[in-house]
């Protein structure tokens, strides 16, 4: 099967303290003709030095894939900077199932999404792709336990405008910016200002967290 164009395929980085775990993601990822991996580090700050090298020959990753517990810098504090330094860059956090609370606060950094590290094959694909898209993706085996400990807004699904509501409710189900503007008839500028105002009113940090408190206020279903 032929590889299509480097420039149609998803440019991974992979961040994990243990050697066996990036082994085995790029043994994946190699068998798949849409996805290239351009480097791995064992730490956060690893992590970092790479890709403000990779940076300076403007050839930075479209998705970083990032553990959340590591030596030195972890993957909250990694993907914080990494956000700060270079925000085109989508990070994609994997954690335990024991982790869930840290989980929280990487959406809070900035993570597009989470894995957990057992994850099926197709569910490692659906994040990656999604990320690249500017779509969320939740894991369904802990959106439940993140939905439920998100700290509670003071403000409700009222403070919106219909259209807010609407536009809320796409994000939920994982529509990016240029989604949303199709499904509306509306520009892409404005679908992504109607956004910024939703997490605004909302007190939210990352369109992940708001696609939690729709699942939580049931504007929508759980993945």
């Amino acid at each position: 099967m032929s590889h299509p164009d480097d420039d149609a395929r998803i440019r991974v980085f992979l961040v994990d303290d243990h050697a066996v775990v990036r082994r085995g993601m790029r043994a994946f990822f190699d068998m798949l003709d849409d996805v290239e991996v351009l480097g791995e580090a064992p730490d956060g700050q690893a992590a970092l030095d790479e890709l403000d090298a990779m940076a300076s020959r403007e050839d930075l990753p479209d998705v970083v894939l990032m553990d959340l517990h590591m030596p030195r810098l972890d993957g909250i504090g990694a993907t914080k900077a990494i956000k700060e330094r270079h925000p085109g860059v989508q990070v994609v956090a994997l954690t335990s199932f024991s982790e869930a609370e840290r989980v929280h606060m990487a959406l809070e950094a900035g993570a597009t999404g989470y894995l957990l590290k057992d994850a099926e094959a197709d569910q490692v694909c659906a994040a990656v792709r999604a990320a690249v898209r500017g779509q969320v993706h939740l894991d369904p085996t802990v959106a439940g336990i993140l939905t439920r400990s998100l700290a509670s807004p003071r403000k409700t699904a009222t403070a919106l405008t219909p259209r807010e509501r609407e536009i809320l409710i796409l994000v939920a189900r994982g529509k990016s910016n240029r989604d949303v503007a199709d499904t509306l008839v509306i520009s892409e500028r404005t679908a992504r200002t109607h956004v910024s105002n939703v997490l605004s009113k909302l007190g939210l940090a990352s369109r992940t967290q708001a696609a939690l408190w729709a699942v939580r206020e049931g504007l929508v279903s759980a993945p």
